[in-house]
C-alpha cells in the first residue's frame, strides 16, 4: 500500500484501519525510552533511572517543538494530496524537508549552548546531574535523527500511507534494544549508552523512510531544486508549524515545572515517578496515534471540502476515545505493581517507591478521557489548518499544570505534584473540545461553502 484517501468510506472504520499502524509505531517509539529506563534501572541502580528520568520533560520540550515544525510543514501536503494535486504534493514536500534542515541546526545549537543551565534551573538533585547531563547532551546532539525520522513518517501519513511508518520503527526498537544491551552491560557504559542507542536507532528508523520515500513515492520525492524554497508554500506551511511547535513546547514547559515540583522530593520520587509515568505514556499511545490520525483525515477532507466527514469523523474519533480510556484504566490498575517491579533490581525496596507511583497513576486514570479529547480535537483542527486555537489549548494546559505544581512545591505536597497532569488533561480537554465546536467547525463549513459558491457560480437569469 502506497497511499490512502481518507476522504471516501466509513469514518468509524477508516480511522480505526488507519489509526492501529500508527498506534504499534507509537508504542514501538516508546520502547526506545522504555527500553532506556528498564535498562538503566536495573543494570546501573535507581539513582541513574532517576538521571535518566529527570531528562524526561527536557526531551519532550525538545523533540516536541522538532516533531511540531515538522509535522506541521507537513499538513499542506495531507491538503493538496486530498485536493488530488499531485505537484502541490511534491512541491510540499520539498519545501517541508529544506524547512526540516533549518530546524535541525537551530535546536541543535540551542539545547546544547544551554543544556547545564536548564539541569540547574530544575533543582536537578547533585548526586545524578552528572549523568543526567551526560545522557541529555547525547540526545540533543542527535536531534536531526528523530526530525528527519519525523518529517518521512509525517510524510507518509499525510499521503495515507501509516502502516510503513510502523516498520520502520519496529527495525528502529530493535535496534535500539540489541545496542542498550550492548553499551551497557556489555561495553559498561553510564546512562550516555543508553543515550548513544535511541540516536543511532533513529538514524537507522530516519534512513529506511528516506530510502523508501526515494524508491517507492514518487509524489513525495524531492524535486532537483528542492532547495529552492516555494516563497509562498513556506509562509503557509510556517504558519501552520510555527503554532504546533509552540504548543508543544507550552505544554513541555509545564511538564518542566511538574518534574521541576518532583525533583524537590529526592531521588526516589524522581525514580518512581519516572516509572509511573512511563507505564501511563506507553499505555497512552493510543491516543496519539488517534491525534495523528485526526490530521491526516482532517487535512485531507479539508482539501477535499468534506466539512461533513470532519463532523462525522470527530463522532468515530470520540467513541474511540471512551472505549480506549475504559481498557486501559483497567489494565494499569492491573499492571502497576509488576511493571514497577521490572524497572527495579531485585531487593530494591518497591513498597516505598509505590507510595509516590500510585498517586500519579490514580489521578491520571481519572483524565484519560480528556487527555484523548486533547488529541482528537487538536489535531483536527491543526489538519484543517488552524493553528492559534490548538496552540492556546496548550497555554490553557501550561497554566492547569503549573499552578498545582508551584503550590505543591510552596506546601511541600507531593500528591497535589502527581495531580498536575490529570489538572491539565482536564482543563484543557475542555478548552480545545469548546473551541472546535463552537468557532473552528462553523469557520470550516463557511470557508467550504464560499469555495463551492466561487468554483459553481449561480446562473444569471434571463429577462
Amino acid at each position: 500500500m502506497k497511499s490512502v484517501h481518507l476522504t471516501e468510506g466509513r469514518p468509524l472504520a477508516v480511522i480505526l484501519r488507519f489509526t492501529l499502524p500508527l498506534f504499534l509505531g507509537n508504542m514501538f517509539m516508546q520502547l526506545y525510552n522504555l527500553v532506556d529506563t528498564v535498562i538503566v534501572g536495573r543494570f546501573l541502580g535507581p539513582d541513574a533511572l532517576a538521571a535518566v528520568g529527570s531528562t524526561g520533560t527536557i526531551i519532550f520540550l525538545v523533540q516536541g517543538l522538532a516533531t511540531g515544525l515538522t509535522a506541521g510543514f507537513t499538513v499542506l501536503t495531507a491538503q493538496r494530496f486530498g485536493a488530488m494535486d499531485a505537484k502541490g504534493t511534491r512541491r510540499s514536500a520539498s519545501n517541508a524537508l529544506m524547512l526540516s534542515f533549518g530546524v535541525i541546526v537551530i535546536l541543535t545549537l540551542f539545547s546544547t549552548l544551554f543544556m547545564r543551565r536548564v539541569l540547574h534551573l530544575m533543582n536537578t538533585p547533585e548526586e545524578i546531574f552528572n549523568d543526567a547531563y551526560r545522557y541529555i547532551i547525547v540526545i540533543c546532539a542527535g536531534l536531526f535523527s528523530i526530525v528527519l525520522y519525523t518529517l518521512g513518517s509525517s510524510l507518509l501519513t499525510a499521503v495515507g500511507n501509516s502502516r510503513l511508518p510502523l516498520v520502520f520503527l519496529s527495525i528502529g526498537a530493535v535496534c535500539n534494544i540489541f545496542l542498550d544491551l550492548l553499551f551497557i552491560p556489555g561495553f559498561g557504559m553510564g546512562p550516555e549508552g543508553a543515550a548513544y542507542a535511541t540516536v543511532i536507532s533513529q538514524v537507522v528508523a530516519a534512513l529506511a523512510a528516506a530510502v523508501y520515500i526515494g524508491k517507492k513515492m514518487p509524489d513525495l520525492r524531492p524535486y532537483r531544486d528542492f532547495w529552492r524554497l516555494d516563497r509562498g508554500m513556506a509562509i503557509r506551511q510556517i504558519r501552520v508549524g510555527v503554532p504546533m511547535a509552540l504548543q508543544f513546547g507550552i505544554t513541555a514547559s509545564g511538564t518542566m515545572v511538574l518534574q521541576t515540583a518532583v525533583n524537590t522530593f529526592g531521588p526516589t520520587a524522581v525514580a518512581a515517578f519516572t516509572a509511573a509515568s512511563k507505564m501511563s505514556t506507553l499505555l497512552t499511545q493510543g491516543f496519539a496515534a488517534l491525534g495523528q490520525s485526526m490530521a491526516a483525515y482532517g487535512g485531507q477532507n479539508y482539501g477535499a471540502a468534506r466539512s461533513d466527514r470532519i463532523r462525522s469523523g470527530v463522532r468515530a474519533a470520540m467513541q474511540i476515545d471512551i472505549v480506549y480510556s475504559f481498557f486501559i484504566s483497567v489494565l494499569v490498575l492491573i499492571l502497576l505493581h509488576p511493571l514497577m517491579q521490572l524497572f527495579f533490581p531485585a531487593g530494591t525496596d518497591t513498597g516505598r517507591l509505590m507510595a509516590f507511583a500510585r498517586p500519579y497513576i490514580y489521578f491520571s486514570m481519572s483524565c484519560y478521557v480528556p487527555l484523548g479529547m486533547i488529541f482528537i480535537f487538536r489535531n483536527i483542527m491543526q489538519g484543517c489548518g488552524y493553528g492559534f486555537l490548538p496552540m492556546m489549548g496548550g497555554v490553557v494546559e501550561l497554566v492547569a499544570r503549573v499552578i498545582p505544581a508551584a503550590v505543591s512545591m510552596q506546601i511541600a505536597s507531593y500528591p497535589l505534584a502527581a495531580a498536575c497532569d490529570a489538572s491539565a488533561w482536564l482543563t484543557a480537554g475542555i478548552f480545545t473540545a469548546c473551541a472546535y465546536h463552537f468557532y473552528v467547525i462553523g469557520k470550516i463549513e463557511q470557508k467550504i461553502k464560499r469555495g463551492r459558491a466561487k468554483m459553481d457560480p449561480k446562473p444569471s437569469v434571463s429577462k
